[in-house]
């Protein structure tokens, strides 16, 4: 029935900021952008090696959404790297300070969190 994840959907608060954030910092590569005028909306469509992954959406004044880790809902977006400390040592290069590294108990591997400007967690978990 279900083959896999088809995107993830983002609104964020300022389209500029979240646009250089998952560009420029993530390194996800720009599918498309359109202005929908009607809506004073961008939508912009973003890939990861190749493969549409996330929609990043503006809207004016979007309502506040908890976004703590243990809120209901979304808990965060997940990243799969090869190299969590080459990651970490890039993030700080481009002033993102990561959390400390932690251990998962259940598989042994490692794993760190970052937020996008809107405070949505991110996970980068080392395969």
């Amino acid at each position: 029935m279900l083959s896999k994840v088809h995107h993830i959907a983002i609104i964020c608060r300022d389209y500029n900021v979240s646009k250089a954030f998952y560009t420029d910092v993530l390194g996800l590569r720009v599918i498309r952008e359109v202005y929908r005028e009607e809506r004073a909306s961008y939508k912009l469509d973003l890939a990861l090696n190749g493969e549409y992954i996330i929609e990043l959406f503006s809207f004016p004044d979007p309502p506040e959404r908890p976004s703590r880790p243990e809120a209901a809902g979304l808990r965060h977006l997940a990243f799969q790297v090869d190299d969590l400390d080459l990651v970490v040592e890039t993030l700080q290069q481009k002033e993102v300070l990561a959390e400390p590294i932690r251990i998962d108990e259940f598989t042994g591997k490692r794993f760190t969190f970052i937020s996008d400007p809107d405070h949505l967690p991110i996970e980068f978990y080392e395969k």
